[in-house]
């Protein structure tokens, strides 16, 4: 797959919250295309449709209208489990929400991803783990469960997930939003290096004016729509 080859392409995507009187469109006839290798930001006022777009493109919200053609596949015509296989294979997600298993250490968070969603053996896995987690300055701190950690520490190990796999895709919402500057260059600079040493192609929702300077491409959505 050749560097700056179109990986991604919504078409005419909509999307619609209700219905009658009390329908609200969030997304309303987007299209856009991303390429392999490329780091793009989503920006655009709190409630202007960012997050639920980045779903859409991302497998996690279907669209009322639309197609999203990732590698060349109609997402949302793939029947589910074929879009949850491929969505294990290729995404990686960075979310708010953290999403952390309560009951697993950020070393065992970071691992399993390796050792359950790639076969990678336990020690290969582990040791991996353990170098991305200390990449992101959570080396001391790789034993402890999700309610020993601060929210940025949990934003970190969430992004340690989603880089290790070394995913065709990420996505990611706010990655600094719970960080500090020096912590959220740090996050940035990881997956401008994913995009351009790996050629993952890097979608990022965020209000952070600081991170521009970093993108490829900067699309800005307003009242559900891009603009130029």
């Amino acid at each position: 797959m050749a560097a700056g080859e179109v990986t991604l392409e919504g078409r005419n995507l909509t999307r619609i919250y209700g219905r009658g009187e009390t329908a609200m469109t969030a997304v309303s006839d987007v299209s856009l295309e991303l390429c392999r290798g490329e780091f793009v930001l989503l920006m655009g006022p709190s409630g202007s449709g960012k997050s639920t777009l980045l779903a859409a493109l991302s497998g996690l919200l279907q669209p009322s209208s639309g197609q999203v053609l990732v590698l060349a596949n109609d997402l949302w015509r793939m029947p589910e489990q074929a879009q949850e296989s491929f969505r294990l294979l290729h995404f990686g997600f960075i979310f708010q929400g953290y999403n952390l298993f309560p009951m697993l250490t950020a070393r065992q968070q970071v691992e399993l991803v390796l050792s359950w969603g790639q076969g990678l053996p336990r020690r290969q896995a582990r040791r991996r783990a353990a170098e991305m987690l200390d990449l992101l300055g959570l080396g001391p701190r790789q034993h402890l469960y999700p309610d020993q950690l601060s929210g940025g520490e949990k934003q970190r190990v969430v992004i340690a997930r989603a880089l290790i796999k070394e995913p065709t895709f990420c996505f990611a919402d706010e990655p600094t939003s719970a960080l500090d500057w020096g912590q959220g260059e740090q996050v940035i600079r990881l997956l401008q290096g994913a995009a351009r040493d790996r050629g993952t192609t890097v979608l990022v929702v965020t209000h952070d004016s600081r991170i521009v300077p970093f993108a490829d491409r900067v699309l800005h959505l307003e009242d559900g729509r891009l603009r130029s």
